[in-house]
């Protein structure tokens, strides 16, 4: 092992730290003979020691609080183990986890594994930046922590959604963890509850709002592009107002996205595409009905109209086959209280609330994205079975307690005829014999591929071509096997290997564009499988 480091400082960095797994002759180079105990463990020994740990706890809010320990301690051996038990450790380092873990960060606050700006800062975040060690930062996940997950403003507690999207891009797309940058715009809480919280770590103040935040964002951007001229900044968890005017001020300018809006739309769509496999549709002949109509379900439906144009459709065809209902009821032209990112899906038709406009416009698809659990009613499933053989049910909000319906719901309401998937994870369902997989509508299957294929291409921005490119990769990774039991995404398992597929796609297609500042390498898939972090030592 290279490094100046000895002895206690050895043990105590986390990025070298390999504790009782150093090797004799390491622990006289390194100064550690008497520091550990006298066996010699190997990492396989190790990753069991952490599972049985992980057993031993009796909520899951401890294990994420285990985890994020060593994560701190030995950040290798933390990989190794999430890597390896995915479909374990993912419920528990992000969702339905994180939510939890968010609401209490201020509580279970240990160790900072972020930065942190305030509008005291403003003016100054150039130089405040420099405390940061790294110089080659690639990915930033930033929030403002206004709109985190399903469950609202949650100040600077929000901190956890980066830092748990930040652990998903190295253990599910190998990019170095070294290389990744959580950062929490602490401009303040309008949440009543944290502001009088005497344990509340955030800025004590109501959220700085219109130019003076806009003027922060942009001082923030500017200040990391100069740093880090190759990052790529994702936007997370922000208030949808926020969230489209942020996107669409700098998606053209610097390398960026927006995960909660093309992220869940790339997912969404590649899961649309798998289940034509099982509906026997044509996906140019789909109808698409959305209940919710945020940053989330928009998103979605703006990278449906590129997919209905790439499968031959013109732009008011496209939008024709996309309808939404939110609190009010159908989306139409003739109301007066829509978002502009509404407008474009407001269609001549009469108002009508959510079940009526299920039976008048007879979707062959219906994708929730609301935040309000149990919003699929059995009526809601009822009828779509009515018009469907094999309705196609998207429960997507986040975390569980947020779904529209849990999987049971769904495969039980619909007699077994739902193709159902879902944001948060469901147990394996058995009716009538027959046993169901619910796939999980991830964004860990895309987010890190793209970010990967991004990243190594060094692009200047990212297209919406590259969210269809790897909605069209994450389908074709959908197995005979995975179809048969009505999942509508692969197994986590193979995560890696799927990121590796989108991070080639997005590649190649950063290239076609003329996107790329760096030259395509006369391997690629090579060139990005050694750029992959591995976490064995």
């Amino acid at each position: 092992m290279k490094t100046n480091k000895r002895n206690f400082d050895v043990l105590h960095d986390g990025s070298i730290n390999k504790s009782d797994a150093f090797t004799n002759q390491e622990r006289e180079e390194l100064g550690l003979r008497g520091l550990l105990p006298y066996a010699v463990t190997d990492q396989d020994t190790q990753v069991q020691r952490v599972m049985h740990g992980i057993d031993r706890k009796g909520y899951d809010i401890e294990r994420y609080i285990l985890l994020s320990a060593l994560q701190d301690r030995n950040e290798q051996l933390f990989y190794r183990v999430v890597t390896e038990h995915i479909e374990q450790i993912m419920p528990l380092i992000y969702t339905p986890t994180v939510g939890q873990a968010c609401k209490e960060f201020s509580q279970i606050f240990r160790r900072s594994k972020g930065f942190y700006l305030t509008p005291e800062d403003a003016g100054n975040i150039d130089a405040i930046l420099e405390n940061w060690p790294e110089n080659d930062i690639r990915v930033i996940v930033v929030t403002d922590g206004q709109r985190i997950l399903g469950l609202g403003d949650l100040g600077a507690n929000g901190m956890g959604i980066p830092i748990g999207k930040l652990a998903l891009y190295s253990a599910c797309a190998g990019i170095q963890p070294h290389q990744c940058l959580p950062i929490m715009l602490d401009v303040g809480t309008n949440n009543e509850e944290l502001l009088n919280d005497p344990l509340y770590l955030g800025y004590p103040h109501k959220r700085i709002e219109g130019n003076a935040y806009f003027e922060f964002v942009e001082e923030f951007v500017e200040a990391i592009q100069n740093k880090y001229p190759k990052v790529l900044l994702q936007f997370e968890d922000f208030l949808t107002p926020n969230a489209y005017a942020l996107l669409n001020t700098y998606k053209e300018r610097i390398l960026c996205f927006n995960d909660d809006i093309q992220g869940t739309a790339a997912v969404a769509l590649g899961g649309v595409y798998a289940s034509t496999r099982i509906t026997k549709k044509n996906f140019s002949d789909l109808k698409i009905m959305f209940l919710g109509a945020g940053s989330a379900a928009t998103g979605i439906a703006d990278l449906m109209v590129a997919a209905f144009i790439d499968a031959g459709l013109n732009e008011e065809e496209a939008r024709r086959r996309l309808w939404f209902v939110d609190l009010h009821g159908l989306v139409v032209k003739s109301r007066t209280d829509l978002m502009p990112h509404n407008i474009p899906y407001a269609h001549d038709h009469a108002s009508l609330g959510f079940i009526d406009a299920i039976d008048a416009i007879k979707p062959d698809i219906l994708i929730g994205a609301t935040g309000a659990f149990g919003v699929f009613t059995q009526k809601v499933i009822e009828h779509m079975s009515a018009i469907n053989e094999r309705p196609v049910i998207f429960a997507l909000s986040n975390p569980t307690s947020k779904a529209e319906c849990t999987a049971e719901q769904a495969y039980t309401w619909s007699k077994g005829k739902a193709v159902f998937a879902s944001g948060s994870p469901f147990d394996e369902v058995i009716y009538n014999g027959k046993t169901f997989r619910p796939g999980q509508g991830n964004n860990a299957y895309v987010f890190p591929g793209i970010g990967l294929g991004a990243i190594v291409a060094n692009a200047r921005v990212i297209p919406d071509d590259l969210f269809l490119v790897a909605a069209k990769t994450l389908a074709q990774q959908v197995t005979e096997q995975n179809i048969e039991r009505g999942a509508l995404y692969p197994r986590l398992t193979e995560i890696r290997d799927i990121s590796l597929e989108i991070a080639v796609s997005v590649a190649e297609k950063v290239y076609e564009l003329n996107l790329a500042r760096d030259e395509r390498p006369k391997d690629l898939r090579q060139f990005i499988k050694a750029y992959m972090y591995d976490p064995r030592y």
